[in-house]
C-alpha cells in the first residue's frame, strides 16, 4: 500500500545530540502508527492496524477534524516502561496507548513544511482535551540530552530520539531525526541473537 504521508525514520546514532537546538523524547518499544482522516491505524509500512487496537480509533477526539498524526502504539506498564512482548503478543490490546509525537497535517492543511516546534504546538492543540488512550510525548529541549540519556538507561527504557527543533518533516531515513538506542535494553539482546 503506498501512503500519503511517506514517514520520517530516525538514524541511528552513538550518542545523543547536546546542542540547544535539539528536542528530546523518550524512545518507546512498540509499533509506529499513522493515523489519518479516515480514522485508520496504519503501521509504518503501510498494514491497516484500525481492527487491531478497536479502541484507538473510536476515541471522540479522533473524529473532531481531519488529522494525519504520527506516533507509535505502546503497552505501558506500571513504570511507564514499554512492554513490546505484551503489544506483540496482543495480551492486552485493550491497554496498548497512541503515543503522539508529530502532526503532519490537520483540517485539510499540510503542516509538513512547518519546523518540528511548531507541529508540536498544533499536536498539542489538537489533543488538548487528553482523551483516554492518547498521550502527547513529552520532550525536553537543548543540552539535557546526554543526561536524559543516561538517566533513561538507569531506568531501563529503550533510548531517546533526538530531533532538531526548526526542520520541516520529511519522509524517509532522515539525519535530523537521531536514535540512540540503550544497550542493556531487552529489544537489543533480541537484535544480537538474531544477528548470531
Amino acid at each position: 500500500m503506498r501512503m500519503a504521508h511517506e514517514l520520517c525514520l530516525a538514524t541511528a546514532g552513538k550518542q545523543v545530540p547536546d546542542g540547544p537546538d535539539w528536542i528530546h523524547e523518550v524512545k518507546h518499544d512498540g509499533y509506529r502508527i499513522r493515523e489519518d482522516k479516515r480514522v485508520r491505524l496504519l503501521s509504518r509500512n503501510g498494514t491497516d492496524w484500525t481492527k487491531r487496537y478497536p479502541g484507538l480509533p473510536r476515541r471522540r477526539w479522533s473524529r473532531q477534524k481531519q488529522f494525519v498524526i504520527d506516533g507509535e502504539a505502546v503497552n505501558l506498564g506500571v513504570d511507564d516502561v514499554s512492554d513490546f512482548n505484551a503489544l506483540h503478543c496482543r495480551k492486552h490490546d485493550h491497554e496498548v496507548q497512541l503515543y503522539a509525537f508529530d502532526i503532519l497535517a490537520m483540517g485539510g492543511d499540510d503542516l509538513r513544511f512547518l519546523p518540528l516546534h511548531m507541529r508540536k504546538a498544533n499536536l498539542e492543540q489538537l489533543v488538548a482535551r487528553r482523551p483516554d488512550g492518547v498521550t502527547v510525548a513529552p520532550f525536553e529541549r537543548g543540552e539535557i540530552g546526554p543526561d536524559l540519556f543516561r538517566a533513561a538507561c538507569r531506568m531501563g527504557l529503550e533510548g531517546l530520539v533526538s530531533k532538531h527543533h526548526d526542520r520541516p518533516y520529511r519522509g524517509g531515513r532522515q539525519k535530523h531525526w537521531i536514535k540512540v538506542k540503550n544497550r542493556t535494553y531487552p529489544a537489543m539482546y533480541r537484535v544480537m541473537d538474531a544477528l548470531g
